[in-house]
């Protein structure tokens, strides 16, 4: 303000120098110029005042407005490379999806076609269990029984019905169960024949080549497989015989009636499963 003053007045003296003679009126007026010009210039320096403020202001704010851009700018390229990230990982899981969907999708065919074989199996083994029973209805009364066991046709013999005592050459009622048997198993090629003997366990007493209950139940095995290869014709290369011995009784009772239904024969009748296992091992 003071500097302002200094210049007005060295303004007002070289105007006043120039002039020897001024009037009043003049002299009015040029005061009142000069208080114009002072007002004017006090106007100017104000607004050059706040001009500069506003311009320290608006350098401030650009600073903030830099620096919350800055942040801005960190922020976007962090939430960008989590969103790769996030991309990545989404396209890797939809990538995995439909590779296990894919799988999903052969896994259910093959467990259709594993499913509709089981139902082939068993529906060929109940017609197979049926065709038995009427064929062999006659001797069932005798100690003879056709039942499914783990999709399996169990046909049970007593050895009353196939062998006299202590014996394993076969009698002429089993001969004719067994006759009776094949003619089924003969049309039904694709029947593979397990046949198992069974004994009780009393021990073998006399019976000159065979010491045990494991030769009885094996011969008595052999004997009925080269009844039904040799007389029979069904093809040897379906058939297998062993011998479970004493060990795999089905009545552990010790009564007669006990003791009798443990001395058996089982052919067992399975078809064949190459379809399934093929099925199984793909």
């Amino acid at each position: 303000m003071k500097t302002r003053n200094i210049l007005f007045s060295a303004v007002l003296l070289l105007t006043l120098h120039s002039c020897v003679v001024m009037s009043p009126k003049k002299y009015k007026a040029l005061v009142a110029e000069r208080d114009s010009l002072s007002m004017r210039s006090n106007a100017l320096f104000d607004t050059v005042a706040m001009l500069r403020a506003d311009t320290m202001r608006l350098h401030r704010e650009i600073r903030e407005a830099q620096g919350a851009n800055e942040s801005l700018k960190g922020t976007y390229n962090a939430l960008n490379d989590k969103y790769n990230s996030l991309n990545n990982n989404y396209n890797a899981s939809s990538s995995k999806v439909t590779a296990l969907s894919s799988d999903l999708k052969k896994r259910e065919a093959r467990l259709k076609e594993v499913e509709d074989a089981l139902k082939k199996r068993d529906e060929a083994t109940n017609a197979l269990r049926d065709k038995l029973q009427k064929a062999l209805l006659g001797f069932q009364a005798n100690g003879l029984s056709v039942d499914i066991r783990n999709g399996k046709v169990y046909v049970s013999l007593t050895d009353k019905l196939l062998f006299p005592s202590g014996s394993i050459v076969i009698d002429a009622r089993g001969k004719q169960a067994l006759a009776q048997l094949a003619a089924v198993l003969n049309k039904e090629a694709d029947i593979n024949i397990a046949v198992e003997g069974h004994t009780d366990d009393k021990k073998v007493i006399n019976l000159g080549q065979i010491k045990d209950n494991w030769d009885l139940s094996v011969l008595r095995s052999t004997s009925v497989c080269r009844y039904l290869t040799e007389v029979e014709k069904i093809d040897p290369h379906r058939l297998t015989a062993t011998g479970k011995s004493q060990y795999q009784p089905i009545d552990p009772g010790t009564t007669a009636d006990a003791l009798s239904k443990n001395r058996r024969i089982e052919i067992i009748l399975s078809p064949k499963l190459d379809e399934l296992y093929n099925l199984i091992k793909q």
